[in-house]
């Protein structure tokens, strides 16, 4: 077993020229690459967000975590991300099935998106209050009481409304996170993909794969999204490991 191991790794020897100049996941290098546009990043990778399976209901949605799978210099992202959401640009969301989980959507397309969920809605009038107090400033996951009261002038029955409304979920007495309305669906089949492409990898010899031979590979019903952005999920989080070769790059799931 050992010999044959030795074997399957000279075959998958790595050829850093090669893989340097690779703009794929997680072997981006940015001084190569040019100056680092995580906007744009965002921008492509919220085309493989599948908007008709949600009736186009939901914002296209990216996972903070999918950046790092494209660009390693993470304090240059988180910067950047920073950047956007002073600027009023980008919002950020807790996901809540992970404490490292975070969302990350366009203002104008999550406005868009809960004033058409809104239409006819007896809550619309507290939710054009909240997106036109809140959301032009928003740099925060959660929201006091206190600041709900005193800074943004909801009442106890306002926020209420936009509890129900879906902009805001209870985080604990007294405080809420931010929001996204009918996303829960979105996160169920996350969850269920992100497991599914992983079993893909773990099933694979040696527990790895070339990550563009796992892109061509067809998927069963627990996938819902293209597998790339599943790839970009499950690399951005590490959940495997990614190995330059001449072959490409090899996906190899973490024990832990």
């Amino acid at each position: 077993m050992n010999r044959k191991r030795a074997l399957i790794s000279d075959t998958f020897k790595v050829n850093k020229r090669r893989v340097g100049n690779e703009k794929q996941f997680g072997a981006v290098s940015n001084g190569e690459a040019g100056p680092l546009d995580v906007k744009a990043t965002l921008q492509d990778l919220m085309t493989l967000f599948p908007r008709k399976l949600f009736n186009d209901a939901l914002p296209q949605i990216v996972l903070k975590h999918q950046l790092y799978s494209i660009h390693n210099d993470r304090t240059q992202v988180d910067r950047q991300l920073s950047d956007l959401r002073e600027q009023g640009e980008l919002l950020m969301f807790q996901l809540g099935f992970d404490a490292e989980a975070f969302g990350l959507v366009f203002a104008a397309d999550y406005k868009a998106k809960v004033l058409a969920g809104e239409e006819g809605r007896g809550t619309r009038g507290t939710v054009d209050k909240f997106l036109e107090k809140v959301l032009p400033s928003c740099n925060d996951l959660s929201f006091n009481k206190d600041k709900m009261l005193k800074e943004f002038l909801f009442t106890d029955s306002e926020i209420t409304q936009l509890v129900k409304s879906g902009v805001l979920t209870v985080r604990d007495a007294g405080s809420w996170w931010l929001s996204i309305p009918n996303s829960g669906r979105f996160t169920k089949y996350l969850i269920q993909g992100r497991k599914a492409v992983l079993g893909m990898v773990k099933k694979s010899k040696y527990n790895e794969v070339l990550k563009a031979e796992l892109e061509e590979r067809q998927t069963n019903s627990q996938v819902k999204f293209q597998i790339k952005y599943h790839i970009h999920d499950i690399i951005g989080a590490e959940l495997v490991e990614c190995i330059p070769t001449t072959s490409g790059t090899l996906l190899r799931c973490v024990d832990y």
